[in-house]
């Protein structure tokens, strides 16, 4: 559930930053690319802002709705 959040989320933000590019401003490529380079970070140190940010939202963990039978 988590991941496809943020999947959703990221998606989302490039999309929209991207179109806002176009028809706005040209700098909010930098938007872009602040969210390329916290996805890519994420990948090596397991730290997502975003993560956090929907954890205190409520959003539960992926694991967290897995049942371990036993």
């Amino acid at each position: 559930m988590m991941n496809r959040f943020i999947r959703a989320i990221a998606g989302a933000f490039v999309v929209i930053s991207v179109v806002l590019a176009v028809y706005v401003n040209i700098n909010w490529l930098w938007f872009t690319v602040f969210v390329g380079v916290n996805l890519f970070q994420s990948a090596f140190s397991q730290w997502c802002l975003m993560e956090k940010i929907l954890c205190k939202l409520g959003v539960r963990k992926d694991s967290e709705h897995i049942a371990v039978k036993e």
